[in-house]
């Protein structure tokens, strides 16, 4: 008689044991013998590594293939550039009023993160002139080795509208580009599988350093990210939806099910088909859905953007790093921009927010602490992603006159 298999445990469930023994053995290390907190520190830096390496490659070669493979630029005509505009504005809003909640409530403050060596820290402050001229790199080869994600952005942006205006000559490039993508989306899948140590280890170097206290941190950084996606809707969304006449009633009844879908399983993609059959029943014409709803999840991501800055910011003030007001607005363009890049992907925004780190010489470890909650933070973002992206679709429709 055939055995039956047996299922082992989630990565999400992996990393809350990793979470659970590291706060024990942090809580043992600070009673008995603080001394042994360096020696944990190691493992946890090893995950940092293999997430930086993933970085330049993943980004470069994602928003290529995004670009200029899917021709999201030239095919979509009048209703993409509308789409596009509106993407751009909501999202935008989005990283300010993370911006906005984690400098109110400074969930960061206190965590005593150790800061970055004196070689990392690059945020300092810049002149206008500064930062404008550093948009763009004179190396894209030194771009990528420093992991600077903005001047990547910028190169890997020219680079795709330059594939789209040669032509068929530019298959082979974009092909390429959607390979690497591809390798770099298994790579970042086989890294994850040390997340459980990494996180381990990073908590118990952290609690063994500054006690029990980051769990009270962690906490308030889980209630500020639901407390500004609440926002975001309030202030955001349904204006948006009163401004357009969207039927509000009808419409949490049409989002509801793909809502709880991408809620309960932390996956977009799970809801999409949900999504488009609902966004139909709702009224909006097929060739309206099937390409507006695809198009916001790769350049839509409330939640994700949201996240991310308020991520950010948080590693910031963990490490006692004092960001100015330009420098956050520079951080906010940043991810803007690169957040687009690997929509839709599990962990993504995990590697986006560690090339936005290191770009302002912020430490890694911050990652692995967020990493620690991040299932719970996950479950609302992508919720969030999804019915904003509906919202989007019955958005462009009406602007379209097609409902």
């Amino acid at each position: 008689m055939a055995t039956p298999s047996r299922r082992g445990l989630s990565l999400t469930q992996l990393i809350f044991v990793g979470l659970v023994i590291g706060i024990l053995v942090g809580w043992a290390v600070e009673r008995f013998d603080p001394s042994w907190a360096p020696v944990i520190r190691p493992f946890s830096q090893i995950f940092l590594r293999l997430i930086k390496m993933i970085i330049a490659p993943l980004i470069f070669t994602s928003l290529v293939a995004g670009i200029a493979g899917a021709g999201h630029v030239r095919a979509v005509g009048r209703m993409g550039i509308r789409a596009l505009i509106y993407f751009e504005v909501v999202t935008t809003l989005a990283l300010a009023i993370g911006l906005f909640a984690v400098n109110v409530i400074q969930p960061g403050v206190g965590v005593n993160l150790p800061p970055p060596g004196p070689n990392e820290y690059t945020a300092k402050p810049q002149s206008w002139q500064e930062i404008l001229l550093h948009t763009v790199p004179t190396s894209v080869v030194q771009a990528m080795a420093e992991n600077d994600v903005l001047q990547i952005v910028v190169f890997a942006i020219f680079f795709a509208i330059a594939l789209g205006m040669i032509g068929e000559k530019a298959r082979p490039i974009i092909a390429l580009c959607e390979a690497i993508t591809e390798t770099m989306f298994k790579l970042t899948n086989i890294v994850m599988k040390y997340a459980p140590v990494g996180v381990g280890a990073a908590i118990a170097y952290t609690v063994g350093h500054g006690g029990l206290k980051i769990l009270i941190n962690l906490g308030l950084l889980v209630a500020t990210l639901y407390g500004a996606l609440l926002l975001f809707v309030l202030l955001v969304l349904l204006p948006v939806a009163l401004a357009f006449g969207v039927p509000l009633r009808r419409f949490a009844q049409a989002v509801k099910e793909p809502a709880v879908i991408a809620f309960t399983t932390t996956t977009s993609e799970a809801a999409l088909p949900r999504a488009m059959e609902k966004l139909e029943e709702f009224g909006i014409p097929r060739r309206i859905v099937s390409f507006i709803l695809p198009l916001g999840y790769s350049f839509n991501l409330d939640g994700s953007t949201l996240y991310l800055s308020l991520a950010a910011v948080f590693v910031a003030q963990a490490a006692n790093v004092e960001l100015s007001v330009g420098q956050q607005v520079t951080m906010l363009l940043t991810l803007m921009l690169t957040s687009k890049g690997v929509a839709g992907v599990p962990r993504a925004s995990l590697v986006i927010l560690a090339g936005t780190l290191a770009s302002y010489g912020l430490p890694l470890e911050g990652i692995t602490l967020i990493l620690g909650v991040d299932e719970l933070m996950d479950m609302a973002r992508t919720m969030i992603n999804v019915v904003g992206n509906c919202l989007a679709t019955v958005i462009v429709a009406k602007w379209e006159r097609a409902v």
